[in-house]
């Protein structure tokens, strides 16, 4: 269940046990990708569980809406990039899921995410309302829930290029995907002794790829589509099982 679709009413009636609550980003995703390609992942993934959960299990699940803006300091450098500082991301989020609990609101809540800047904060926001017996809380990262695919993760690269043609093939713009592959960079940050001196993504890509894009196709991406929703309904289970 949408909360941005439904009434109040529709809410409480559903009385439902489990919410997810998708996480992503705007930040330049090369030349090809829109600036919302985190977060379109997160909500289509947060989405498609939803509904096989539901339909497996006949209980409601409760999706919020996608929260936009995240921790994308490092791609200060290309236009349309929006970021919020790690504490004021840790408290919106801590907040949103506090106000999704209270009351008769669900037990268990999974933060779907689909940044890589903001696993850290999501991991140790869930720590705190867990422990302070909020909710149940998990953070679920789509792309480290893909088996073999997840070694390709770049940056607007083969994985979320396959998942945006196979969710939002009209937001990839095809004409621009080889200068996307030609100006950008096939390794994440600038390595040295096991450092990554690189604290901007300007340092090591000229337009903020990271990864051949011509390796996702919408098929993959399918597939990718796939994994994760099976993996999020996997986690959904066992958030729901806890919480009895």
């Amino acid at each position: 269940m949408r909360l941005a679709d439904a009434t109040w009413t529709d809410v409480r009636d559903a009385d439902a046990d489990l919410a997810v609550l998708p996480v992503g980003s705007t930040e330049g995703h090369g030349p090809h990708a829109p600036l919302g390609t985190d977060s379109l992942a997160a909500e289509a993934i947060a989405e498609a569980s939803a509904d096989a959960y539901e339909k497996g299990t006949g209980e409601s699940v409760l999706v919020a809406p996608t929260m936009p803006v995240g921790i994308s300091e490092e791609h200060r450098a290309f236009d349309g990039t929006l970021w919020v500082s790690p504490d004021t991301f840790r408290d919106y989020v801590r907040e949103v899921v506090e106000s999704l609990a209270a009351g008769n609101g669900p037990d268990g809540v999974v933060l779907v995410n689909g940044h890589g800047g903001n696993v850290d904060a999501l991991r140790e926001v869930a720590a705190r309302l867990t422990r302070d017996e909020t909710a149940l809380v998990a953070p679920f990262t789509w792309f480290e829930a893909v088996g073999e695919h997840s070694s390709d993760m770049g940056h607007a690269g083969p994985l979320e290029t396959a998942l945006l043609r196979h969710e939002h093939p009209e937001l990839v713009r095809e004409d621009r995907v080889d200068d996307a592959r030609e100006n950008g960079s096939e390794r994440w940050g600038d390595w040295v002794s096991g450092v990554n001196l690189a604290y901007d993504s300007d340092q090591f890509t000229e337009n903020g790829v990271v990864g051949d894009p011509d390796e996702g196709d919408a098929a993959r991406g399918a597939e990718l589509a796939e994994l994760a929703t099976d993996a999020l309904v996997d986690l959904l289970e066992a958030v729901r099982e806890r919480t009895d």
